[in-house]
């Protein structure tokens, strides 16, 4: 799947947002090594802090449905510059999707393309639990 496919299937991702209170309409598709293209879009609470982003609704759909790798993560959001995953997300990707290519994309294709890396650099993940585990069960 081309990029440009990937950033459009987010950017139709975004028009199922349910932004009721800040109007922010954002969507992801993630594309799996299967060749699977998840999509998702930020889902708005009355409780703020129970929102559910675009790029965390596309990862989970798309660990819930079997895909083991992650290849590809796009982003789309009216914003004046690419827009960037909040942190909350970026920890997302780095646990699930730690080599994937982010590409990010507002409405006039103002674009950023990173990988997963970039956006949490020295960021604290699987590995760090792996290994503090294995030391920790050598204590014993």
């Amino acid at each position: 799947m081309s990029e440009r496919a990937l950033v459009e299937a987010a950017t139709k991702a975004r028009l199922c947002a349910r932004a009721l209170y800040s109007n922010f309409q954002v969507g992801a598709a993630v594309l799996g090594k299967s060749g699977r293209v998840y999509t998702g879009s930020n889902v708005e609470s009355s409780s703020y802090g129970l929102t559910l982003c675009a790029e965390r609704l596309a990862l989970c759909v798309a660990l819930h449905e079997g895909e083991e790798e992650i290849l590809e993560i796009a982003v789309v959001a009216d914003t004046d510059g690419a827009p960037g995953p909040c942190g909350a997300c970026r920890q997302m990707m780095y646990d699930f999707a730690p080599q994937a290519r982010v590409t990010m994309e507002n409405l006039r294709g103002d674009q950023r393309v990173v990988q997963v890396g970039e956006l949490l650099p020295w960021g604290f993940g699987p590995g760090d639990l792996a290994a503090f585990n294995t030391r920790r069960s050598g204590d014993e």
